[in-house]
Order: structure tokens, then sequence, then C-alpha cells
């Protein structure tokens, strides 16, 4: 015995389909353009005070790095080193969270794992 299938219900169904791949399509889009829009931008975190501050750009390079001359002391290098590794991991934190807020925004929440 065959099924049989209502006309109408496979056309709504493709219908339905395409308007999902369109979605899709769109939602990929904007992730694209968010993520080069991320890269171009600059992230800036300054620790101890203002005493060190980096600048990274969204792509996680390193594009400035201003240490005052005060908080150089050549008999304590070791906190120097710490206030280096605190500003470059504050501003890495920086890009990694407005990168997870400002996507939230575009898949609704939804996890997509491989996209960032």
């Amino acid at each position: 015995m065959k099924a049989r299938v209502p006309k109408n219900a496979m056309g709504a169904n493709q219908q339905n389909m395409n308007a999902m791949i369109k979605q899709a399509q769109k939602m990929q889009d904007q992730i694209t353009r968010l993520q080069d829009d991320i890269e171009s931008r600059e992230f800036t975190a300054s620790v101890g005070g203002g005493n060190v501050e980096v600048v990274l750009t969204g792509k996680k390079t390193i594009k400035s790095l201003t240490i005052k001359p005060e908080c150089v002391d050549p008999e304590d290098v070791e906190m120097l080193q710490d206030l280096v590794i605190a500003a470059i991991n504050e501003a890495v934190e920086n890009i990694e969270k407005t990168t997870e807020e400002e996507m939230s925004a575009i898949t609704g929440g939804v996890s997509l794992p491989g996209l960032f």
C-alpha cells in the first residue's frame, strides 16, 4: 500500500526549506561582515595604574605596547613581565567578549561551533 501525500504538502515544505536556506545565508553574511569588522578594530588594555598599555587588533596581533619609564625597575623585571602579560591577556579577553556578544546578537544566542 502506498502512502499518499497531498500535493500542497510538498510545495509548502519546499517553500519552508527555501526560506530557511535564505535565512541561514543572511545570517552567514552578517557573521562574515561582523568578523571582518572586529578584525579591523583595535582593542586597548591598560594595567598597573596605566603603567603598561597594549593595543591589539581584532586579529589578536599586537599593534603597540607602551611602558611608562617609571615602572621599569631593573631589580624587579618580573613585575614588568607580569604587567605586560596581564595587559595582553586583558586585551584578548576584550576581543573574545566583544566577539561573543556581537555574534550572539546575530545568532540569537544559539552557539554555532567553529564560527567564533
